[in-house]
């Protein structure tokens, strides 16, 4: 069965979504804080976390930002309606999807099983055959560890969704990709019209390349077109 850890304060709603949740086939762990939430994962890394931002102690947004250093685990951010500046932080710190509070569990239960065929699609590509080192602008990509080195051979860690976004401008290198281009191939079915994500992650992605101001553009706007992988890609394998 496939794991989930639903981390909220509010006793009711986690007893509410851990039954409707296990009711479709998903084993459910359940934390209140950070403290119960780390001593989980201690006991078993799940293939997914379901996190609210506002927990007692530290905030989901810290606790977030410190599974993506420690763990590579897809998030799914809990956010009140209000607080667009939670769901924005939420994906810069590295979650790979949000939901706002209110919701329907059944909305809830479609955000799961699309950040988990996301997921699970790349690692069955990945344990089907061999995957290849890509290189470019001095930079590595290593597609089966799902590693980014820099230049200096540091890595840098990325998100299973920036992850996602930079294979596919790497694959499709030195071509302009729409917005609904990128959506289709990270996301498929699984966003709608107005899905923001998208850019707050290639924003990120844009601050690990190009860090230094006035270097060169790996990731280009053309205007009114989309966005261009400016370098030529190697595959080593």
């Amino acid at each position: 069965m496939t794991h989930l850890l639903l981390v909220d304060d509010d006793l009711e709603v986690l007893a509410l979504l851990k039954k409707f949740l296990e009711q479709h086939g998903y084993r459910v762990d359940v934390a209140t804080d950070g403290h119960s939430l780390f001593q989980a994962l201690e006991r078993q890394l799940p293939e997914l976390v379901i996190l609210d931002v506002m927990l007692p102690g530290e905030s989901g947004l810290v606790l977030c930002q410190r599974l993506r250093r420690e763990h590579s685990i897809a998030v799914i951010m809990l956010t009140a309606m209000s607080e667009l500046s939670d769901r924005v932080v939420g994906l810069e710190l590295g979650a790979d999807d949000y939901l706002t509070k209110p919701f329907d569990a059944r909305e809830l239960l479609a955000r799961v099983r699309a950040v988990l065929r996301r997921t699970g699609e790349v690692k069955s590509v990945l344990n089907d055959k061999p995957r290849p080192t890509l290189e470019f602008a001095g930079w590595q990509l290593d597609v089966a560890l799902r590693e980014l080195r820099s230049p200096g051979k540091v890595m840098i860690p990325l998100s299973g969704g920036e992850f996602e976004l930079l294979l596919v401008f790497a694959e499709h290198p030195r071509r302009v990709l729409t917005r609904q281009q990128l959506l289709d191939m990270t996301r498929g079915e699984a966003h709608d019209a107005y899905d923001r994500s998208i850019d707050v992650q290639i924003s990120r992605l844009r601050r690990k390349l190009e860090g230094d101001v006035g270097s060169s553009p790996i990731i280009r706007t053309v205007r009114n077109s989309g966005y261009l992988f400016t370098p030529n890609v190697l595959v080593k394998r």
